[in-house]
């Protein structure tokens, strides 16, 4: 009976111990950091300088798989360069497919600067219809300066038919100069119509400088209807004149009628003039009326004056 009871408290404390032990280690495991799986990740810094094309790669450290996604990003990179004409291509790394598609956009590039008419193209590369296409539209751009009037234009570079073109817009142009009058206008080179025009356009306008009585007018080339309107409105604008007393006026100018309503006018401003006590007034042609008139005025104005005040 002791036996039984010693072999089973022996078997109970084995079992403590294993269970104890177990825990201790899930203790352990829990609290061991995550840093130290993270420490011992490789370091891939090196790697990443070498796929990116960075200075400080060290191809020594590399694993062949590595060495082998370095040599592809190097080769993509080179064929970029090369396809975007860097100077930094390298052509002999290219592939022969590679070597085409890259000679095919170096001359669409050259291409484009021939028709842009870039000093950077180079015409010897291109081929017949191309060159062709870069010489029609270097004389189309040259046409059109032509037809401007552009100080660029080259007339060497212009066929027989572009030249008659050319001579047509410049004597048009010559000819719209003319009609308005323009100093840089050539008479010598309008046609009979056009120099009926022009002249009929100079004399419109000396008519309307006239009518507005501008100093740049010339009596001499009006028509006697016309001479007799210039004059009506000469006549209108010297009365109007007289009549608010300005300095321009010339009563000379004036017919008797009009002399007679400038005198009506000079009289009404020389009572008003009297009456402020101005010295522009002249009481030699003051009327009884007018006297009365000026002196009700300065009545008034001394009956003001000696007011007395009101007390506060």
């Amino acid at each position: 009976m002791e036996t039984s009871a010693a072999v089973a408290f022996v078997l109970l404390a084995v079992t403590n111990l294993a269970g104890a032990a177990q825990s201790s280690a899930k203790s352990t495991a829990k609290s061991t950091p995550k840093s130290t799986a993270t420490a011992n990740a490789p370091d891939l810094t090196n790697f990443q300088n070498c796929v990116k094309g960075f200075l400080g790669c060290n191809v020594a450290e590399l694993s062949p798989d590595q060495i082998k996604q370095v040599s592809n990003e190097a080769k993509r990179r080179n064929l970029d360069y090369c396809m975007n004409g860097s100077t930094l291509c390298d052509p002999t790394r290219l592939t022969t497919t590679e070597a085409t598609s890259v000679q095919g956009a170096l001359y669409r590039r050259n291409l484009e600067k021939c028709l842009e008419i870039s000093p950077a193209c180079n015409p010897l590369t291109l081929n017949p219809k191309d060159a062709k296409s870069v010489q029609n539209a270097a004389g189309e751009r040259n046409l059109s300066k032509c037809l401007s009037g552009s100080a660029t234009c080259d007339p060497s570079r212009l066929t027989p038919q572009q030249n008659k073109t050319i001579q047509a817009a410049a004597d048009r142009r010559n000819s719209d100069r003319c009609m308005e009058g323009s100093p840089t206008c050539d008479p010598l080179r309008l046609t009979h119509n056009e120099s009926v025009a022009v002249q009929s356009a100079a004399l419109r306008r000396n008519r309307d400088r006239c009518m507005a009585l501008s100093p740049n007018c010339n009596p001499l080339d009006l028509t006697e209807t016309e001479t007799k309107m210039v004059r009506r409105a000469f006549q209108r604008s010297n009365l109007a004149n007289c009549q608010i007393g300005l300095s321009v006026c010339q009563p000379l100018e004036l017919s008797e009628a009009d002399l007679t309503a400038a005198r009506a006018g000079f009289r009404t401003r020389n009572v008003e003039a009297c009456k402020r006590g101005l010295p522009a007034c002249d009481p030699s042609i003051l009327t009884g009326p007018d006297m009365a008139s000026v002196a009700a005025t300065f009545q008034h104005r001394r009956s003001l004056t000696k007011a007395p005040q009101s007390k506060p």
